[in-house]
Parts: structure tokens; C-alpha cells; sequence
């Protein structure tokens, strides 16, 4: 730029070097329009506007002799002055060749007209830098028509760098309240039919692999502020594979209507619908990560779409993004703490402390040092709590929310979106909150008590560039904890390919059969469907594999009510489970099949297959299919039905199976080594003998694999050999399985494994 600063420029005329000028949105809004990213045109009102204005009517004195009289952990003090400040702008002269230059640029921006709509935003010179953040403390003015109008909007957000939240900052920084200047963008105004959020490195868990996508219908205002709970999108850089799909039902909006920006109720039929196709999410992600490219850093962006185009509003660095070191060695919630409430995690970290319900922000002088603030959303107005709150939790709002992004820049765990904090919690009881699964506890210990997130030291920008490993081999997980769902579900993985029923059942705590004696079985199945739905939740649209009831009859015996139902065996591991139990005694597995359908059909939740464990024989297989049917349960491109193969007749006669029709395999190698070598795995005294790499093993695996390849189903293997034993996964890669499923702790390690499997193949 000229060394004669300019008081009105163009987008096109700045660009990420200008912040003085510009601030940090104008600067950010001008690299990305002249590197042809999709931004609504428009104009800025720089900084050296504002500063003349203050120099024109000599304000510097007076606001310094307010601001020195401000306490600033008094509200009431900051409100005070804030509002003797803002009455000193408001009322200031403007020059009228600033006036004309300013209307001159809108009259062009509308070919002429005076009525076109633009959203006019505030541009602190300090903020959206990398250690300068906390969003939303200067005004934004959306749908302003007129020149009159949009002279008020910008005394409006020049005004805004005075407000109480404002300032509060400013002293926390240590940054010269007048030396920070204010220039305000003014853009065409997208009348957003779906507006968001994305994150282009997931702020949960700092993962820079993934892309963070949150929307709302309407306008993006609400969004920003936590007003609504928005739809949730994960993404994995690179392969652009859709990890999570989380849809929240919508039922106001905020939109431009007889002339004036309203809330409306949203249509009965775009209540529960997603926001974005899968497409439109791809789309936006790798749109997303380009910006990052282009900035050499993760991007914290507003986008909007309208008429089915997407336009980027604005984009800032992630300011969160930090190296976490524990120092406290609880990395997990005490047992016997009672769940009362849950929500979606949005800054990590567990903290135990007295609650505090604030109903607004002119309630923050309630909140004391190290309580858990408890709120319907934050807004900016509410920093100055926040840096004295212990945890946030708040009834709405996202993983991008206001609560969100500065509970994490303040590292304190934060929990969004639970809907109703503020009515099942009271003041003043102590509570446990996790803010990495979004869990809140009653009670637990308050002595030594500590977040999780301590420490914190930033990542250099080199090694935050995505590293995803794209692999022709699925990786899926095997899992049996609901509550782990949505933790691990944050990972690299392509689903569940092992749920096991057993640890939900275990949960229940109850024999089934003797809840369908006591006439519970009702019941029974509503308590494993909420279980089925949290896996199916959390990794929609990847599949969830289930694998029905596999109980050995001493395990089911310890169940309450087991031993009234159960037989005594010998040797359980190949006495009454699998396929035989669901046809010699069908009830239990109709309640299994009630809560499959139930979850599929009343949830939605479409990616949920079913597997067979323990299916002995071929006539096993067709009549355990017919009870399924029987069900309403049909075989579909969303339903997949698999057997697991750990019997050696099912690698004998698996051409057989396969003809009365599944649509995979899941090998499980415990128990196909046990019957091929038979060497019971219960048993320490033969525990030497178990080896699940013996050759004959192999040979079996081996041959399970081909089989289904020739006959072009599904292969995995779900057992614990891929986890334990790294040399396997190459040998299962080069017969052509079609997926591994391993425990939790090993996704990282076998990514890595199947990665350098068929790079070697295809070397080879």
C-alpha cells in the first residue's frame, strides 16, 4: 500500500499483510479473494478512518480518562464505561469526504442502487492473529440497506471496540487500548439458505488429518453464538472419507424476511434433514483445506451457502491448537460416579467443582473462582467468567461454538449441546465433567482435583500438515463400550467391525431371560437399542458392525437370574452358544433383532449390519436367516449380514455358506485356534500350546480369505492376531482381505502396517 493510508479500499486491494489497515477479517477477506476463493465482493472502512475520526473530535483524552477509571473484574464497572465511550463515537463528527468515499464504494458495490443488502463486520487490528483470537467481541450487522443505515452500522462497529468484553480482553492481553485500531469490511450479503463453521484440524483432539464441519439452516449469527445446536461433520483429509455424520434436528432459524432479520420456525419437512448433501460436505472440506495450503496453517473459517453455492465469509487461525502434557495422573472418571447428563465434548480435559447457573451474561459477577459455569450459550459477554470457571457446560451449540473455541483457549474442559443443563443441574452441587466425551458426573473428589490440559505449548505449522494414509484396505475397530463411541470414533478408522452385544448385556446386568420372565423384555430391548444407537451415532455414516449374543453359558450364569436359566457345561468355549442357541431357544435373539430393527428403522440409523457368531453348520446358517427374515430384516446394499468364520467348518464348506447367501466374513482367529489346534484358550495348563501363527492356522485364514475373494464378499478378520502379531498383516493384505479389525490402541500402528502391505504388493 501507499505510504498515504487510504480511509476506503477494495477486497482486492489488501491482502494477509495488511492487518494494520485492514485488520486481521479485511486483510484475511482480500488473500482470499485475490487468490479466487469464493468470497461475496465488497469494501473496507480501514483503520485510518476510525483513527481520524477519534483524532477529528479529540476523544483520545476523554476515553483514556473513563478507561483509568475502570475495574476490570467489575461488570458493572466495564458496562459503565463501555457505555460512555460508545455514546462519545456515536455522536463524533465524520468528515464528509470520509462520508461520500464510504457511499461511493456502496452505491458501486450495488451497480448504483442504495438497496443492496450487506453484512457490515468489525475488523480489530488485533485480532485474528495467531495469539489474539477469542471471536466475537466486535459487532457484526447483517441485511443493512441504505447509506444512512450503513454510516450508523460502521459508528456501530467502531463503537464495538469498546465494548465491556472488549476491553476486558485487551487489559487480560496486555495490548494499548489505543493503539489497537478497528477497520470494518463490508460485503454483499449471502442470504444463506444453510450457514457454518469449519475447522480444517479437529479442535477436540487436535488431529490434523481431519476437517471439522459444523450447520445450521439460516444465517450463520446463531451459529457463532452457540444459539443453536448445529449438525456435526467429520472428514478425513486427503482420502475425503465422511467419518462422522451427526444430524441435529433444527427447529427455528434466523433469516432476512419482510425486511428485518427474524426467527422463524423452520419447515416440518427440513426439521430432521441433513444440512448438507455428502457432496456439499466433501466439497467444503477440500475448499477448506486448500485455505489452510494457502496460509500455511489451520483455518478456523464461516461459510454460506446459497442457492446451492458456497461462499467463504471469513477465515482466521486456529488459535488452539497446542501440545497437550498431562501433569495430572487422573486420566479418567473415578468409578461409581453416576452419569447424569451427557453432550458433545468440545474442549477436553476432566474437572470436578461446584456448580454455578448464570441465565446471562449480567449474572458473571455470581460465577466464584474454580466453579463449573453452567448456561444456555456463552456469548463474548461472558470471557470474564469463563477465565475464572473451573469447566463450562452449556444446554446449546457446537464443536464451533463461542462456549467452544474459548474454553479451549483458555484450556479448561468445556461440554456443548446437552440441552438441559440448566434444568437438571442446581447451583451449588458438585459434579464431574469430561470434556473430551462430553460426560457429566454427579459428585466425585474436589480435593487435588485438575483439568487434564496443562502445559500447553504450541505445534510448529510444519508439523501440522495432514499426513493421511490412504489405504485400498479397510481398517475398522472392534469395540463393546457405548461410552467409548464417540471418543473413538474421532479416529482413523472405517467402522466398527466387531460390537460385541456381551458388554451392553453386561450392562443391563440382567439375565435376558429373566427379564422376559418378569415381562421386561420390552425393556431390554429399548436398553440395547439406546446402546446400538450411540455406536451407530457416533460413526454414521461408516458401518457398525454387530455381532449377536456370543455368551458362553458361564458367562451368562453370572448375570442376575443367570443360573436359574443356564446349563452347567464342562467345557463351555464349544457347548450352547452362537447360531444353535437363537434356534433351539429363538426368544432372546427376537429381542436382539427388535433392537436392530428399532434402531435402523425408527432412529435411521442405516449403517448398522448384523454377523452371526458360532455358526457350526450350513442348515444352522438357513435357519437362523429365517428367524431374521421373519424380522422384516432382508438383506440390502445398507444391510449387510456376515458370519464370522472360527469354526474349521466354516473355511470346509464356506462356498456352501456363502451359496444361502451372506454378504461377508469376519474371521475370528481366538477361537479358530483353539478348535484347529484344540487347545482350549481358557486353560492356562495348555495355554503354551495356543498359537494363533501355527501354520495350519494360516493355512485356514489363508484359505477363508481367497474363497471370499473368489466369490467377491466381504473378508475381515476380527480376532486379536492382527493386533498382537504385526507380521500377519501382510500376509492377510497380500491374500486379499478386504478389512482388519483391531482393538482401539492399534489403529495408528496397523494404518501404518496396511499402508506398507500393499505398498509392497504393489511393488512387488
Amino acid at each position: 500500500m501507499p505510504n498515504q493510508k487510504p480511509v476506503v479500499v477494495n477486497f482486492n486491494q489488501v491482502g494477509k499483510d495488511d492487518i494494520s489497515l485492514v485488520g486481521g477479517k479485511g486483510a484475511n477477506l482480500g488473500e482470499m479473494i485475490q487468490n479466487d476463493f469464493p468470497i461475496p465482493d465488497g469494501f473496507i472502512v480501514t483503520s485510518a478512518a476510525y483513527f481520524e475520526i477519534i483524532e477529528l473530535n479529540s476523544l483520545k483524552p476523554k476515553i483514556k480518562a473513563l478507561i483509568e477509571q475502570i475495574d476490570n473484574h467489575d461488570i458493572n464497572s466495564l458496562t459503565r464505561i463501555s457505555q460512555a465511550i460508545k455514546k462519545l463515537i456515536f455522536s463524533a463528527y465524520i468528515p464528509d469526504s470520509i462520508a461520500k468515499e464510504i457511499i461511493n464504494h456502496y452505491l458501486k458495490l450495488g451497480s448504483g442502487s442504495n438497496q443492496t443488502l450487506v453484512a457490515v463486520r468489525s475488523s480489530a487490528t488485533a485480532e485474528d492473529l495467531p495469539d489474539a483470537s477469542f471471536a466475537g467481541q466486535q459487532e457484526t450487522f447483517l441485511n443493512i440497506r441504505g447509506e444512512a443505515n450503513l454510516i450508523q452500522a460502521i459508528r456501530g462497529c467502531w463503537a464495538s471496540l469498546f465494548e465491556p468484553r472488549a476491553m476486558f480482553y485487551r487489559e487480560e492481553k496486555g495490548f494499548n487500548h489505543f493503539k489497537v485500531g478497528i477497520a470494518v469490511p463490508v460485503q454483499k450479503m449471502i442470504q444463506s439458505e444453510v450457514s457454518g463453521i469449519m475447522f480444517t484440524i479437529n479442535p477436540l483432539t487436535n488431529d490434523k488429518n481431519q476437517v471439522v464441519i459444523e450447520s445450521i439452516w439460516g444465517l450463520g449469527e446463531k451459529i457463532v453464538q452457540g444459539a443453536y445446536t448445529p449438525d456435526h461433520y467429520l472428514i478425513e483429509k486427503i482420502s475425503w472419507k465422511l467419518l462422522q455424520k451427526q444430524v441435529a434436528p433444527q427447529t427455528k432459524e434466523y433469516v432476512w424476511k419482510h425486511n428485518r432479520n427474524l426467527e422463524v420456525k423452520v419447515p416440518a419437512n427440513r426439521v430432521a434433514r441433513p444440512k448438507l448433501t455428502d457432496k456439499q460436505i466433501t466439497f467444503l472440506a477440500q475448499l477448506g483445506h486448500r485455505i489452510q495450503q494457502h496460509y500455511f496453517y489451520p483455518q478456523d473459517i464461516e461459510w454460506a451457502m446459497a442457492k446451492d453455492k458456497i461462499y467463504i465469509v471469513q477465515s482466521r487461525p486456529v488459535t488452539t491448537i497446542t501440545a497437550q502434557v498431562n501433569e495430572s495422573t487422573a486420566t479418567s472418571i473415578p468409578s461409581g460416579l453416576k452419569l447424569i447428563l451427557k453432550g458433545e465434548g468440545a474442549s477436553p480435559g476432566i474437572r470436578t467443582a461446584y456448580t454455578r447457573i448464570l441465565k446471562s451474561s449480567s449474572e458473571i459477577n455470581q460465577l466464584k473462582s474454580g466453579e463449573i459455569l453452567v448456561t444456555s450459550m456463552t456469548t463474548p459477554d461472558f470471557v470474564p467468567a469463563m477465565k475464572k470457571a473451573a469447566a463450562i457446560i452449556t444446554d446449546k451449540g457446537g464443536q464451533t461454538s463461542h462456549a467452544a473455541i474459548v474454553s479451549r483457549e483458555l484450556g479448561i474442559p468445556c461440554v456443548v449441546g446437552t440441552g438441559t443443563a440448566t434444568k437438571i443441574l442446581k447451583s451449588q452441587i458438585v459434579i464431574t465433567v469430561n470434556g473430551q466425551t462430553g460426560e457429566i458426573y454427579k459428585g466425585g473428589k474436589l480435593s487435588g482435583s485438575k483439568t487434564l490440559k496443562t502445559k500447553l505449548k504450541p505445534i510448529p505449522a510444519k508439523d501440522l500438515q495432514a499426513d493421511v494414509i490412504p489405504t485400498a484396505t479397510k481398517l475398522y475397530v472392534n469395540l463393546g463400550e457405548p461410552d467409548l463411541a464417540s471418543q473413538i470414533a474421532q479416529k482413523n478408522v472405517d467402522g466398527i467391525g466387531l460390537l460385541r452385544a456381551e458388554f451392553m448385556i453386561a450392562q443391563i446386568g440382567v439375565h435376558p431371560k429373566k427379564m422376559i420372565q418378569s415381562r421386561k423384555g420390552a425393556k431390554f430391548t429399548q436398553q440395547l437399542t439406546e446402546g446400538l444407537k450411540k455406536f451407530c451415532h457416533a460413526f454414521y455414516p461408516r458401518p457398525v458392525v454387530y455381532r449377536a449374543t456370543d455368551f458362553k453359558t458361564n458367562e451368562y450364569a453370572n448375570l442376575i437370574g443367570g443360573k436359574e436359566f443356564e446349563p452347567k457345561e464342562a467345557n463351555p468355549m464349544i457347548g450352547y452358544r452362537g447360531a444353535y442357541r437363537y434356534i433351539v431357544d429363538q426368544q432372546v435373539f427376537n429381542l436382539e433383532l427388535e433392537a436392530i430393527k428399532k434402531t435402523r428403522n425408527q432412529f435411521g440409523y442405516k449403517n448398522l449390519w448384523l454377523m452371526l457368531p458360532f455358526v457350526r453348520t450350513v442348515k444352522e446358517l438357513i435357519s437362523v436367516k429365517k428367524i431374521i427374515s421373519d424380522h422384516g430384516l432382508t438383506r440390502s446394499p445398507s444391510f449387510k449380514l456376515w458370519i464370522m468364520v472360527e469354526i474349521p467348518s466354516n473355511v470346509i464348506l464356506l462356498e456352501d455358506f456363502i451359496q444361502v447367501g451372506i454378504d461377508g466374513i469376519s474371521i475370528g482367529s481366538n477361537d479358530l485356534t483353539m478348535l484347529t489346534l484344540g487347545v482350549d484358550r481358557d486353560n492356562n495348563e495348555v495355554a503354551p500350546e495356543y498359537d494363533e501363527m501355527n501354520p495350519a492356522v494360516l493355512k485356514l485364514i489363508e484359505t477363508a480369505i481367497k474363497t471370499a475373494s473368489k466369490y467377491k464378499i466381504s473378508s475381515s478378520i476380527c480376532g486379536q492376531a492382527p493386533s498382537i502379531y504385526p507380521d500377519l498383516t501382510e500376509k492377510l493384505i497380500s491374500w486379499g482381505i478386504t478389512s482388519i479389525s483391531v482393538t482401539p490402541d492399534a489403529i495408528d500402528v496397523t494404518k501404518n502396517l496396511i499402508y506398507q502391505a500393499e505398498k509392497k504388493l504393489l511393488h512387488a
